[in-house]
């Protein structure tokens, strides 16, 4: 399994964009599933308050704080890579 979570506002550009490249990491990577939560909501509060998110995105991988403000391609295969291996 390969769970991103994305904690994000709404109308987020550079969010939409760390979406787009994880959708289009798809073909490498099929086992992965996106989820969005939207950071307004009492959700959302929570989870930032909770990983200290300072910036948009929020990144979860398999519901472990990864990075916020957002994160490369690279950074992102590597993080999956070493998921993989384990």
């Amino acid at each position: 399994m390969l769970k991103v979570t994305l904690i994000r506002p709404p109308g987020c550009q550079h969010c939409a964009a760390v979406k787009v490249t994880l959708e289009n990491m798809r073909a490498d990577y099929p086992e992965l599933t996106i989820e969005e939560i939207d950071m307004t909501t009492p959700e959302g509060q929570e989870m930032v308050k909770k990983y200290n998110i300072l910036s948009s995105p929020g990144i979860l991988v398999n519901d472990e704080f990864f990075a916020f403000g957002g994160a490369t391609e690279e950074q992102l295969k590597k993080k999956f890579d070493e998921l993989k291996q384990k």
